[in-house]
């Protein structure tokens, strides 16, 4: 509720500010955007230890674990970057922001694949 309210009072103070000064509107709901992320990182970080007690109980290798937290950060940061550069009018280089998000998951998340695929092999019987 309190993220809602922030994100509400925001919009209707940056439309207000629009009109006559549209670099204070910007500058308003960068801001607003980066205190909602500090908001949140208590959160975040309840979540990514909750994450390492199941992986820890489950035996699963910790390099799995790690490279999925990190395509997470990598799809959020850079959704997070792409929305800014959109409000700043820059929705070309909000596009380049996206697409390099998308490399570096696909890049990071090659590992895995490789597991899953050879996991598949495996267990498909030779015939």
């Amino acid at each position: 509720m309190q993220i809602t309210g922030i994100a509400l009072i925001t919009t209707f103070l940056a439309l207000i500010l629009k009109e006559q000064k549209p670099n204070f509107a910007f500058l308003l709901t960068l801001f607003a955007g980066c205190f909602i992320f500090l908001f949140l990182v208590d959160k975040i970080y309840e979540i990514i230890r909750l994450l390492e007690k199941i992986a820890q109980k489950g035996n699963v290798d910790t390099f799995y674990l790690e490279t999925i937290l990190k395509i997470i950060g990598i799809a959020y940061i850079a959704d997070f970057a792409a929305n800014i550069t959109k409000d700043a009018g820059q929705g070309a280089m909000a596009a380049k922001v996206e697409l390099a998000g998308k490399i570096l998951i696909l890049t990071m998340a090659i590992p895995i694949i490789t597991v899953l695929i050879e996991t598949i092999i495996n267990l498909v019987p030779n015939g």
